[in-house]
């Protein structure tokens, strides 16, 4: 067979290095270990990209699907950060960087009735790796929680407003992390936790748990980052909150991050 032209490797006179070039939007089946043990298959949508230099004209993009594909047909959690490791050496790169971003399952019950069903959740694994040994882990959950707004009931002669917002958890740490333990975290610095399925004695407890636990959303970010402050495990936090808000055309926003 003739010999192909290989043109990524060939010569680029620009003397431009690239941050990142890679594959994504590539889905992967994942296989996820909950904290009681037990396992979930999930399919996660993958980013995977590394550091070109200067001199080369192109990165070789099958080699990126290559290295996923040679972990089978479902990729187990604990094999992801090897993942970077493999591309440094498949693309002969300095830097390598990986994202899984997944849905994640949950069983919950109903506070009253203790009716259950499946709660889902956003999680985001990005796990980086470098030629001279070095490397990062974060693992983000992005959880949906309800607010009630203190200055609402504060001012209201009946009732206050409330809206669902989202949490977007982000955390370094020195020891393995459960996804639950950091879902749990969030869910408690809420005015209240959301559910999949509540009868009418369930709607009522979270209608009055909310009426009780008014928070805004500075209070919400700083309670999960109080809360993270306790956690000797965690060294880095981000938190961004941002509720929905019932009775404006507007979004309210917050942020805190932390080194510990």
């Amino acid at each position: 067979m003739k010999e192909l032209k290989d043109t990524q490797n060939e010569f680029d006179d620009r003397n431009i290095a690239i941050d990142r070039v890679g594959v994504k939007a590539l889905r992967y089946p994942l296989e996820v270990r909950n904290k009681d043990g037990s396992t979930q298959r999930t399919v996660a949508t993958t980013a995977l990209a590394v550091d070109l230099p200067h001199h080369f004209k192109g990165t070789h993009m099958s080699r990126f699907v290559e290295v996923l594909s040679s972990h089978g047909n479902c990729l187990d959690v604990r094999e992801v950060n090897a993942i970077p490791n493999e591309l440094l050496g498949r693309l002969d790169a300095h830097r390598a960087h990986v994202e899984f971003r997944f849905p994640f399952f949950r069983m919950k019950q109903a506070p009253v009735t203790k009716m259950e069903g499946i709660m889902d959740y956003e999680v985001i694994f990005e796990t980086e790796s470098d030629a001279d040994g070095g490397g990062d882990f974060i693992l983000t959950v992005i959880v949906p929680v309800a607010t009630l707004c203190p200055c609402s009931k504060a001012i209201s002669d009946r009732g206050a407003h409330n809206q669902r917002g989202t949490v977007t958890y982000s955390v370094r740490f020195k020891e393995p992390i459960w996804i639950e333990d950091l879902i749990d975290l969030v869910e408690a610095s809420a005015s209240c936790e959301l559910y999949s399925l509540l009868k009418r004695p369930d709607e009522k407890e979270v209608t009055e748990r909310a009426y009780d636990n008014p928070v805004f959303v500075e209070d919400l970010v700083r309670n999960i980052a109080a809360r993270s402050n306790a956690q000797e495990n965690i060294t880095w936090y981000k938190v961004e909150a941002e509720n929905f808000e019932s009775i404006h055309n507007h979004s309210a926003y917050a942020v805190i991050e932390k080194a510990q």
